[in-house]
């Protein structure tokens, strides 16, 4: 591969910006799975991760569960990526997320003993 080739696809990457979309930290022994949406995946799962390991993780009994259970017993999953449609780099895809994970929260009901999300108001 050409220096100017190189170059060119840095510059691509850089201009596309990371993967944005969906993902799941799931507790492969009882099922339940915990849904976020972001504009950066990989920097999303690295933070979930990072946060359990270290024990600051915001879900608390997600928290709780990972000490128990241990890392081994959990995954982090992609469960859905979102296209960037507009070539400007500055547009905001806020809305387009959340209506994505307003949507996987409606297939999966991560609530209860399913999951580390509280319900929906009734």
């Amino acid at each position: 591969m050409t220096t100017q080739r190189r170059s060119e696809l840095k510059r691509q990457y850089r201009e596309a910006g990371p993967p944005m979309g969906i993902y799941a930290v799931r507790n492969t022994r009882n099922g339940k799975v915990l849904i976020g949406g972001t504009p950066n995946l990989p920097g999303a799962l690295n933070r979930a991760e990072f946060s359990l390991r270290l024990g600051g993780h915001s879900n608390r009994e997600l928290q709780r569960e990972w000490k128990e259970m241990g890392a081994d017993a959990f995954t982090f999953e992609v469960l859905d990526e979102l296209e960037r449609s507009d070539p400007d780099p500055s547009h905001d895809y806020r809305d387009d997320l959340a209506a994505l994970e307003a949507m996987w929260l409606e297939k999966l009901r991560p609530y209860g003993d399913a999951g580390y999300h509280r319900p929906p108001p009734a």
